[in-house]
């Protein structure tokens, strides 16, 4: 069974009153293991996609299978468990709580889920991401590519079924976004986690083993490697 699947999958929004159809029968499954790179123009709803993904939104018409579950068939704490367990975000702004230090906020899913004495397996974590020794820093006090870093073991800190990246190598320089993108293939080869990038990184694109290339709401292309 997919980890994900879009079935026939339409989003349509309003902005100033005038419809906006983002997604349009749009149909997709992704596999454990599997590293996807969503690219395509601006507005062609690679964002409206992952929030989908992501059971941040919902569809129009149409299904979300996250793990074989409709995210439109939960209510509110299903949803939240359902993030919780199975998702890991990334984001383009890091989006790290600067007030706590970075022990803090990698252990932060882990404590909103209830868990208590979660330091050890940050620690792993930020092993993992080669961050040894940084748990104590505020992230005013990291570059750009270490608060990358930490935003990532913060999304592998609860080992997500599936890993969503919304343009992570946005904000970096060449070099350091691609630090970046190979933790992330390697996140998807060793942990058999399903991951999608959304991005307009030639690199990133270049990694991944599938190629979604969106126009207008719609799959014009998929390409496996």
């Amino acid at each position: 069974m997919p980890i994900l699947s879009f079935e026939d999958v339409s989003k349509d929004y309003l902005t100033d009153g005038q419809p906006v159809h983002a997604l349009k029968g749009l149909s997709l499954n992704v596999k454990r293991g599997e590293f996807v790179a969503l690219v395509g123009r601006s507005g062609c709803g690679k964002s409206t996609l992952l929030n989908l993904a992501g059971a941040m939104d919902f569809p129009t018409t149409g299904k979300v299978l996250l793990d074989g579950v409709s995210t439109s068939s939960l209510k509110d704490n299903g949803l939240t468990q359902l993030r919780r367990e199975r998702v890991g975000f990334i984001f383009q702004s890091f989006q790290l709580l600067h007030t706590l230090t970075v022990f803090e906020n990698v252990e932060l899913p882990l404590l909103l889920a209830g868990k208590h004495n979660p330091r050890e397996a940050a620690r792993e974590r930020l092993a993992w991401v080669e961050l040894e020794g940084l748990g104590d820093r505020h992230p005013h006090q990291l570059s750009g590519g270490q608060m990358q870093r930490v935003a990532v073991a913060r999304a592998l800190i609860h080992s997500p079924s599936l890993l969503l990246a919304d343009e992570p190598t946005g904000n970096l320089d060449t070099t350091t976004g691609n630090v970046i993108l190979e933790l992330l293939r390697r996140l998807t080869r060793e942990q058999n986690t399903a991951t999608i990038v959304a991005t307009h990184s030639l690199e990133a694109a270049s990694l991944a083993n599938t190629l979604v290339r969106l126009r207008d709401g719609k799959i014009e292309e998929i390409t496996r490697r």
